[in-house]
């Protein structure tokens, strides 16, 4: 077991230089309007604060899920590696990596979650 990283925990956002609010793939602050945003790193994983399961299109159940991290932003994600019906809120994540990472589209520019154990446990669920 190693340490986690950063990079294995945090997630890239944006940071309006105006007004300081952080948010996720937005082409203006949803505060001020302002155009001059920066990309940031997040300080940490993200937390689970909704989570359901739907099966709409491809009758196959998947999870989706609505995550925030410490700088008060929320992503829509989906979270794998897991079951959908198994994603509970206050579950901590972070951005998924190997294989399930690669069986995402890059085209869909879908977001996608692995359940993460912040007290050492640096493999996924």
């Amino acid at each position: 077991m190693t340490p986690a990283t950063e990079a294995d925990t945090g997630f890239t956002h944006q940071r309006c230089r105006w007004c300081g609010t952080a948010s996720f793939r937005r082409l203006l602050c949803p505060v001020c309007a302002s155009s001059d945003l920066k990309t940031e790193h997040s300080r940490g994983p993200g937390i689970v604060v909704q989570s359901r399961v739907v099966n709409r299109g491809t009758g196959v159940a998947r999870n989706e899920s609505l995550v925030r991290f410490p700088e008060d932003f929320v992503v829509p994600c989906r979270i794998v590696g897991t079951a959908p019906h198994m994603v509970w809120v206050g579950a901590a994540v972070r951005p998924a990596r190997g294989v399930h990472a690669e069986s995402v589209h890059a085209d869909s520019g879908e977001v996608v979650f692995e359940l993460y154990d912040p007290a050492g446990d640096d493999e996924p669920r």
